[in-house]
């Protein structure tokens, strides 16, 4: 859809969520762009101002009730960006939020797809490969962090990170387990109903407007955390910080989908690892650097030597299918996504220190 039309976000006051619809509402002038959110993650509630500001429709509703998105069979995109985001999320043994949220969620959302004639854009998570997979791969260790071996035995690993190719046996968290099984109904859905799908396999997001803890968006609970003189700690491989991530800011991955809004055929049926590769990617301890100078508060970041269930020691995304699909390439560095995270703290810091806690 290259005009107006109807687009409806869900997860629409969270922070991806949020932040492409208003880029759709300024982009898109005469469009009806509708953001609907149940407001169940703390801190989405500051984001209705800016929705209303923007000119985007806010709905207070629900994926997981079939009735909350029944009134939106006109729609001509739908966006799914709600989700139970945390990568702990399930492992005390209350599993149902998370499969209800991200899985059954996800089936009512492609049902009002069918229904509606739309197209599915559906944001994944780089979760949904298998810890063993991830773990596969041969690391160096040089001063500041793990990096990728030159020669990667693996498959699905390259030197640049790991790609689409992982096989997808084994386990890797509820988390991820809830989106790749959304994936697989995202597939059916395209094969049998014609829904026209695109899958975003999303790394480390990060920016202004994330309401970061420390499993779920790490870069900027960093940076929160050094902006409110919080304590942090090193968690794991030794208490090192030398863990990597990939981080992509929310304004790239906004204009991604943005394209793949204005091309629905062009996408349809491809599933793409979406992420910052090597070139934007940070250590823990790196991040604390950035960080420290940014905030000029200097942290002594404590030490957990012990390993943390779920975690690895490196990701970096391997885009090389994305990049072969699309002209779209990254635009802002690591520097620029703390950057905009510490101006954004700046900017309103008495109200979101309330919120963030």
């Amino acid at each position: 859809m290259s005009g107006p039309g109807k687009i409806l976000v869900t997860g629409g006051a969270g922070f991806v969520g949020s932040s492409l619809a208003i880029s759709l509402a300024e982009s898109r002038p005469g469009a009806q762009i509708v953001a609907l959110d149940n407001l169940y993650r703390h801190g989405s509630e500051l984001n209705l101002e800016r929705l209303a500001e923007a000119g985007v429709e806010f709905v207070e509703g629900d994926v997981r009730e079939p009735a909350d998105l029944a009134p939106f069979e006109d729609i001509d995109a739908l966006i799914e960006c709600s989700a139970e985001p945390s990568v702990m999320s399930g492992t005390d043994g209350n599993t149902s939020y998370i499969y209800e949220t991200n899985l059954t969620g996800a089936y009512n959302c492609l049902e009002l797809a069918r229904r509606s004639g739309c197209q599915f854009i559906f944001l994944s998570t780089s979760r949904v490969y298998p810890m063993e997979g991830i773990r596969a791969a041969e690391l160096v260790e040089a001063e500041t962090r793990f990096e990728l071996a030159a020669e990667q035995p693996a498959t699905g690993w390259t030197s640049s990170g790991i790609s689409e190719d992982v096989p997808l046996g084994g386990a890797r968290t509820f988390y991820g387990a809830t989106k790749l099984s959304a994936e697989f109904l995202c597939a059916e859905y395209g094969a049998y109903f014609g829904v026209p799908t695109v899958i975003n396999r999303c790394g480390v997001v990060a920016g202004p407007w994330q309401m970061g803890k420390v499993d779920q968006g790490v870069f900027t609970h960093w940076m929160i955390s050094h902006e409110y003189d919080r304590p942090l700690s090193y968690i794991g491989y030794g208490g090192s910080g030398k863990q990597v991530r990939d981080l992509l800011h929310v304004d790239d991955l906004v204009e991604l989908i943005e394209e793949q809004l204005a091309d629905p055929d062009h996408w349809a049926g491809h599933t793409f690892n979406v992420g910052g590769g090597r070139e934007i990617s940070l250590s823990l301890r790196e991040a604390s650097a950035v960080c420290a100078r940014l905030s000029g508060n200097e942290l002594a970041v404590g030490a957990i030597s012990e390993d943390r269930e779920g975690d690895v020691p490196l990701y970096i995304s391997d885009c090389s299918r994305l990049f072969a699909h699309t002209a779209w390439r990254p635009k802002r560095d690591a520097e620029c996504v703390l950057s905009d995270i510490h101006e954004w703290i700046d900017a309103d810091r008495d109200r979101l220190g309330a919120v963030l806690g």
